[in-house]
């Protein structure tokens, strides 16, 4: 969420507000000012978008899906694979269409965003998922394990 022009604008939180804000700042290594342009800027862009919600991952903040676990970058993947067809998508996800929808009008209006997020995870293998999240576990399916095992057995 980088902007090439900026205004300043002075506005008075309650005490309590700054307390959380700052402590929200330290946890991200931000600025309290740039925490405050953040959540702004994600205020308002909720605010456009509907379904979007913004949240924090092992990949950082990114634009998610309400009620869902999907980042918008994630859906978009989808919606490619399912060559644009939201419906298509919107079935495999069991999901109303206009929430599919809702991420590719999303993508369409911050491009560089979901362009990066999908281009990180292309160069994303499993050791570097497992630094992030060592909790992960590599899914092998059961025809590829079987497949594997009578490979190996046969050498």
């Amino acid at each position: 969420m980088r902007s090439t022009h900026s205004m300043v604008i002075s506005m008075r939180l309650p005490a309590e507000s700054g307390k959380r804000l700052k402590r929200m700042a330290n946890r991200h290594g931000w600025t309290p000012s740039d925490a405050s342009a953040r959540l702004v800027e994600e205020g308002l862009r909720r605010s456009e978008f509907g379904f979007i919600d913004f949240r924090d991952s092992a990949a950082g903040r990114q634009a998610c899906l309400q009620g869902s676990t999907l980042a918008v970058w994630e859906v978009m993947l989808l919606v490619r694979s399912y060559k644009n067809d939201v419906s298509a998508v919107a079935e495999h996800l069991k999901w109303p269409e206009g929430k599919v929808q809702a991420a590719v009008n999303y993508a369409v209006a911050f491009p560089e965003e979901i362009n990066a997020a999908m281009a990180e995870n292309e160069t994303t293998d499993f050791d570097t998922l497992k630094r992030m999240l060592p909790q992960a576990s590599e899914f092998v399916p059961k025809k590829a394990a079987k497949n594997r095992n009578a490979q190996a057995s046969s050498r």
